[in-house]
């Protein structure tokens, strides 16, 4: 197996625009690219692109009538009614919105075949994680679930244990969705709770169905929840879940929406609980998924200039073993991009100046505290089904 990480990166990526108006500004995508390029870390990974995903690898998710459909309004926006989820609020049509979402696809999908078939251990889409989408419609500003695209390839390619990590602050409902009766996936999602934030799914309860049950695992956190209380959630579920499945492929969604500038969502992550986060699901990968075999995608994430570029620069770093320092000033040349875009002032340095600890599981547990009670949730939902100690 190749040591360098991919970096999967094709510039027409920013042609999934939703509009001016809209929250998902494709800035956010060049101005990360942007970033790992002034911190020379695309010389530490191999920059490729894949083509776009044709209509044979969207059904291995996606109805063909709704591939059709995303078709159509691709060719003539104004076409779009509402029907299959298209030309709503969340996701208005837009000319060329079919080549961009399967490029986006492609990309997924080719970074889960590079690292199945060994040419690199680790691999990065940031551009991709669009986990609403669901098999029939599109959800939540995204069209092509390209996360579940790359799970199921992973699966027809041979692999008989996935396991998908999502830490979006919004659940990641669609992955859940496609795999919901699937042994040989399991979904974890961290997400705010479904009474305060989109989709409104994501209990505890929801654990899969038939042969998948036990498959599905959701922690569903309090709003305001911050660092310390993120990382221990993180870490009181996720590591003995992998320990337990052994998957031979680790998939996990980046949505850096869970930082506490984010204006569409109610956690209070700093970045440095993201990176510890990313770090993390990196140790994991290398601990538990065959070779290290590890595909790390973006996500949401609406604060496109101050954290975005920041937080997904970090995952390439800690994907190319190159990781950037969070002290490190941010180059001037990034800063001037970032002016020159946006006329806002970038950030300066890598970190939120943040040193984010947390207590573990086993240190005890409070039920009093909000926290400890929705894991706790979690473990007595799921645990015992696959045969742990809740």
């Amino acid at each position: 197996m190749s040591g360098r990480a991919l970096l999967m990166w094709d510039d027409a990526v920013t042609g999934y625009d939703f509009g001016s108006s809209h929250p998902m500004d494709p800035v956010r995508l060049a101005l990360t690219m942007g970033l790992v390029r002034a911190y020379g870390l695309d010389r530490a990974v191999d920059v490729v692109s894949a083509p776009a995903a044709g209509d044979s690898t969207l059904r291995l998710v996606h109805h063909q009538d709704y591939v059709d459909a995303v078709r159509r309004v691709s060719l003539d926006p104004r076409s779009a009614d509402g029907s299959y989820g298209l030309g709503t609020m969340d996701d208005p049509a837009f000319a060329g919105m079919h080549e961009a979402s399967a490029l986006i696809a492609g990309e997924s999908v080719g970074a889960a075949e590079a690292v199945w078939h060994g040419e690199a251990a680790h691999a990065v889409n940031f551009a991709g994680g669009l986990h609403h989408a669901m098999p029939g419609s599109a959800s939540g500003f995204c069209v092509y679930n390209d996360a579940a695209l790359a799970v199921a390839r992973l699966l027809e390619l041979g692999a008989e244990r996935v396991a998908y990590i999502d830490v979006d602050v919004h659940h990641g409902d669609g992955v859940q969705a496609v795999f919901w009766e699937d042994p040989r996936v399991l979904t974890v999602s961290l997400h705010e709770h479904p009474r305060t934030l989109f989709p409104g799914t994501g209990w505890p309860e929801e654990t899969g169905a038939g042969a998948g049950e036990g498959s599905a695992v959701n922690v569903a956190l309090p709003a305001g929840t911050g660092d310390e209380g993120w990382l221990r959630a993180f870490h009181s579920v996720v590591p003995e879940l992998l320990a337990d499945f052994r998957p031979q492929v680790l998939v996990t969604q980046h949505g850096a929406d869970t930082h506490f500038e984010d204006p569409l969502a109610h956690l209070a992550v700093s970045l440095d609980a993201q990176r510890a986060v990313q770090e993390a699901c990196h140790d994991l990968a290398h601990e538990h998924a065959d070779g290290g075999r590890w595909v790390a995608l973006g996500g949401g994430g609406y604060a496109v200039v101050d954290v975005v570029p920041r937080s997904w620069t970090h995952l390439v770093g800690i994907a190319a073993h190159e990781p950037v320092d969070p002290e490190s000033v941010i180059p001037a040349s990034w800063r001037d991009e970032v002016y020159a875009r946006t006329r806002q002032l970038g950030p300066g340095r890598m970190t939120d100046g943040r040193t984010p600890g947390w207590r573990s599981w086993e240190s005890g547990y409070d039920p009093a505290d909000r926290l400890d009670q929705a894991i706790l949730a979690t473990r007595k939902a799921v645990f015992p089904l696959r045969g742990l100690l809740a």
